[in-house]
């Protein structure tokens, strides 16, 4: 393995971690700003759930990435520029406080560092991009639908209890709807980097290839690993934007949104779709805020300048990767 190509894998890995600490906020949000856990405990037990997630979890997800360009065109400067555009536009929407979407900042980044190696943008595998493309509206959709019935169905069975009892009950519970989102996003989010790890393996004629590539044992435990390290470093500017300012949540609300949010990530995985965490918990704290009585709940001023930055994404990681990866087939002397 040459030094130029485990030094792509690192990137690769240090995209994970970056991945892992912009979208803790995803796995933690709701059940810092219900005061379940502290955010130090908190982070701690997303991040243990991230890592034990590839015991449950097919790489469906990271096969379909694994193939999403055709493989005459996935080259070491091509995964280069994907994983530097992405790791750009993640930092910068870090510190810009906005929850968006590393996943589509990946995906951005591999489109648009392939199509500017091609030169066509039928280079793209349509199926793969589609589906990704059209849960961008899906996810939060599916999200805040399964979070407002879900609330609805909580009201209603909760009637006559007393609010101590509400918040007693739920308080329990939302430790376990904690830990089944952060093995949803740590079973989703991870195989991104491993389906980019395995597209570069095959490239440099390190693994087969075939139709229907797998991720090497190797490289889906480092990526859990990753993902879990980053998360314990937190985000915790993010976190304020999801938890407390998009709409005041309870014990019961948190437990709601991340539950639906969860239900949503397994069935995205198990269909080999490559969704954002950020988009579907979003939506499923929109659809909590909204069942809870009134709509007014949610502050969608907010909620707005989160969808610009999902709107901005991908075409933002895709221009930042084209550059990149133009700049390093120039220096490393790719015709």
């Amino acid at each position: 393995m040459t030094t130029y190509i485990l030094c792509i894998i690192a990137i690769a890995l240090v995209f994970d971690y970056i991945n892992g600490f912009h979208d803790a906020a995803n796995s933690i949000a709701t059940v810092v700003s219900t005061r379940v856990l502290s955010p130090r405990t908190a982070v701690l037990w997303a991040a243990v759930f991230n890592f034990i997630a590839f015991a449950l979890f097919e790489p469906t997800v990271a096969r379909n990435i694994a193939k999403g360009v055709e493989p005459g065109f996935i080259t070491p400067n091509v995964i280069l520029g994907s994983l530097l555009g992405a790791i750009v536009w993640n930092l910068l929407t870090w510190w810009w406080g906005l929850p968006s979407s590393s996943s589509h900042a990946l995906m951005g980044g591999f489109a648009g560092a392939a199509v500017k190696s091609a030169g066509r943008l039928s280079v793209l595998d349509a199926t793969v991009f589609g589906k990704t493309a059209a849960f961008i509206l899906v996810s939060p959709l599916l999200g805040a639908i399964i979070g407002f019935s879900l609330m609805h169905a909580i009201r209603l069975l909760a009637r006559g209890w007393t609010p101590g009892k509400v918040s007693s009950r739920f308080r329990r519970l939302q430790l376990l709807s904690a830990a089944a989102y952060s093995l949803g996003h740590g079973g989703n989010d991870a195989q991104k980097t491993m389906g980019i790890i395995t597209a570069l393996l095959i490239s440099a004629g390190l693994q087969g290839g075939g139709h229907d590539p797998k991720p090497m044992l190797w490289v889906v435990l480092v990526c859990h690993a990753a993902m879990a390290l980053g998360t314990l470093s937190g985000g915790w500017r993010i976190v304020k934007t999801m938890g407390m300012k998009i709409t005041k949540l309870k014990p019961v609300g948190g437990f709601a949104a991340e539950t639906a949010g969860a239900a949503t990530l397994f069935s995205a995985t198990a269909l080999g779709i490559p969704v954002s965490t950020t988009h579907t918990i979003t939506g499923a704290i929109v659809g909590v805020g909204g069942a809870s009585g009134r709509l007014s709940t949610v502050r969608w001023g907010v909620a707005g300048r989160i969808v610009w930055a999902w709107i901005f994404t991908i075409p933002a990681s895709a221009i930042l990767s084209a550059t990149i990866y133009t700049i390093a087939r120039l220096l490393s002397g790719e015709p």
